[in-house]
């Protein structure tokens, strides 16, 4: 099992656990509760440059040549530029506005979201590939990692207090209130 950055090759891959992850609020990108037409929707994000679900923005997790799971992480000082190709395609493909608010900002790298197999779930791949972002970003690079959870999910923060990550503020993103926790 090794981590490793994504590739273009992983993209459907990547792209269906980024939609496990945020399912709902891809519905709300594209106006329809259609999961097929997110996932390509995703897809054609994932396998796309300079954008903020770009495969190289994600890290994965490769067993046997299988990714089992994803975590997409950018700079969130970018985070206005990586949004332009994606409101784009919002606009040209679902003639919907893109103007969700800011859920990073500068000065963290922010952890959008995590997306494990199905199959794999439980077995621990979550807490791996965050401890690798928190050795290579802030232990190797000294960045400080971000990230929002929800408040409806105390085993999620108790996962993220547990691997040192401490609530620095709140959010609101897409009507959900959410805190901010961070990790230096």
């Amino acid at each position: 099992m090794i981590i490793r950055q994504g590739t273009f090759q992983d993209s459907e891959q990547i792209a269906a656990y980024l939609l496990l992850a945020m399912e709902e609020i891809t519905y709300r990108f594209i106006g329809q509760r259609d999961r097929e037409l997110a996932l390509r929707f995703l897809v054609q994000l994932v396998q796309q440059k300079g954008n903020q679900y770009s495969y190289d923005n994600n890290w994965v997790i490769e067993d046997d040549g299988k990714v089992l799971a994803t975590a997409l992480i950018y700079d969130g000082g970018r985070l206005e530029e990586l949004r332009i190709p994606v409101a784009k395609i919002v606009t040209e493909q679902f003639n919907r506005e893109f103007n969700p608010e800011n859920e990073t900002q500068d000065g963290e790298y922010y952890i959008d979201c995590i997306g494990v197999n199905p199959e794999q779930q439980g077995k621990g791949l979550g807490s791996k590939i965050i401890l690798h972002l928190i050795d290579e970003y802030v232990s190797k690079q000294g960045k400080v990692l971000g990230l929002l959870v929800v408040d409806d999910n105390p085993k999620a923060k108790k996962l993220y207090e547990r691997l040192g990550f401490k609530v620095v503020g709140e959010k609101w993103l897409m009507g959900k209130h959410l805190e901010h926790m961070q990790i230096k």
